[in-house]
């Protein structure tokens, strides 16, 4: 009887063993999978990142040149419009 009992012991501590070590490396394969999903999702937010702020970059350099070049309209139809009124070729 004794002996019967110890030898279910040991088939379940090496049945456990087993068992154990495999859950281990497949979890193990997992987390390492995980890890590289996650790795690659803050790649492509950063990359989308970056790609939004070149735009919005590129957006504000056009709203300045657009706002310069509305500005310098404005100045030379302002300066046309002393010189007539000097001149006296004010059409009013």
């Amino acid at each position: 009887m004794k002996k019967s009992i110890l030898l279910l012991a040991m088939l379940f501590t090496i049945s456990t063993t087993f068992t154990s070590c495999r859950d281990t490396k497949n979890t193990e394969e997992e987390v390492e999978q995980e890890a590289n999903e996650l790795e690659n999702d803050i790649d492509d937010d950063a990359n989308s990142a970056m790609d939004d702020v070149e735009d919005a970059a590129e957006d504000t350099g056009d709203a300045i040149e657009h706002a310069a070049e509305e500005t310098g309209d404005a100045v030379e139809h302002g300066a046309q419009e002393v010189e007539d009124e000097v001149e006296g070729n004010d059409d009013m």
